[in-house]
């Protein structure tokens, strides 16, 4: 934990794939009743601007965890603390099936109460997208005893 603010301004790396499937779609929808056509009507969707349903933007945003826990990870702290966002882009769209991932960069750590708030830059891509499909700056607290 000490060592985070030496690391501010780095790439903290790039993560693997996870495939956005339309089962997980279906189940974010349920889970939040967001069930916009553009997400779960596949005859609609294939008529509409994307040709396929699209994932929503929040479960695109909500698979940060499992993503930045690929890349990046504080063996020393008790805990982690989503302490929430600073920014959220979503400038392309998710289609069905697309293999997302991500990259990180640390852009700020600051002290807190036990431990460091860190700022973390994360940028979405899809697999033969030409734009990022989401950005985002989350805020994370690593806090000991």
């Amino acid at each position: 934990m000490a060592e985070l603010p030496a690391l501010v301004g780095t790439r903290l790396g790039s993560s693997g794939t996870m495939v956005v499937t339309q089962d997980r779609i279906d189940t974010f929808a349920e889970a939040t009743d967001d069930r916009q056509w553009i997400h779960v009507d596949h005859d609609r969707a294939r008529t509409g601007p994307f040709g396929t349903t699209i994932a929503h933007g929040y479960l695109t945003l909500s698979l940060a965890v499992p993503l930045l826990w690929e890349i990046f990870e504080v063996s020393d702290c008790d805990q982690v603390v989503n302490y929430g966002l600073n920014k959220v882009r979503f400038p392309a769209p998710v289609p069905v099936d697309s293999m997302l991932s991500a990259v990180a960069d640390l852009v700020a750590v600051e002290p807190c109460t036990g431990g460091y708030q860190a700022t973390i830059a994360l940028t979405f891509d899809v697999e033969g997208g030409s734009r990022p499909v989401c950005i985002a700056e989350m805020l994370l607290r690593f806090l000991a005893g």
